[in-house]
């Protein structure tokens, strides 16, 4: 016998029995299933994953030689839309939207007249904007390093 469940109420449970070759599952979407063969690999797969299937995962397997139990904790990461603006005073405005976690902004060349403004979603992604104010500076170009686990991105902007 093997389970997968989710350490939720309601949440997806999908089973296999060996002894009878069945399979079943409770509250699961066509996108949580078995990734090849239960009777030979019971490896559960979610595809595509979205922010909701983030959680605590066990397996429960159960032979002639007891049971045993495993857990995985499923984290998904959001790579952010990145924009580089500017407005009409002079400050340059690079944002990070809707990432998870939040990416880290870095400025070239580097500024003490920048500032940060950071929204959470309720869906647990992010907005990270950074301003860089260049109205006395004899910059030529600007550059917003934007640093996240999903990726990296580098964005320019002549002045």
């Amino acid at each position: 016998l093997v389970t997968w469940k989710r350490s939720c109420r309601s949440c997806c449970l999908l089973s296999y029995r060996g002894d009878h070759n069945k399979t079943s599952r409770l509250n699961c979407s066509e996108r949580i299933t078995w990734k090849y063969s239960p009777g030979s690999d019971p490896a559960l797969r979610v595809y595509p994953v979205n922010l909701g299937d983030e959680g605590n995962y066990t397996c429960e397997i159960a032979n002639s030689e007891g049971s045993f139990h495993f857990f995985s904790s499923l984290t998904v990461i959001v790579p952010p839309t990145v924009t580089l603006t500017h407005d009409k005073s002079r400050v340059a405005v690079c944002q990070e939207s809707a990432g998870k976690p939040a990416a880290d902004i870095a400025w070239i060349p580097a500024s003490n007249h920048s500032s940060e403004a950071e929204f959470h979603h309720p869906n647990g992604t992010v907005t990270r904007v950074s301003y860089f104010g260049w109205a006395n500076s004899s910059f030529l170009s600007v550059t917003c390093l934007v640093t996240h686990a999903a990726m990296n991105q580098t964005l320019v902007m002549d002045l």
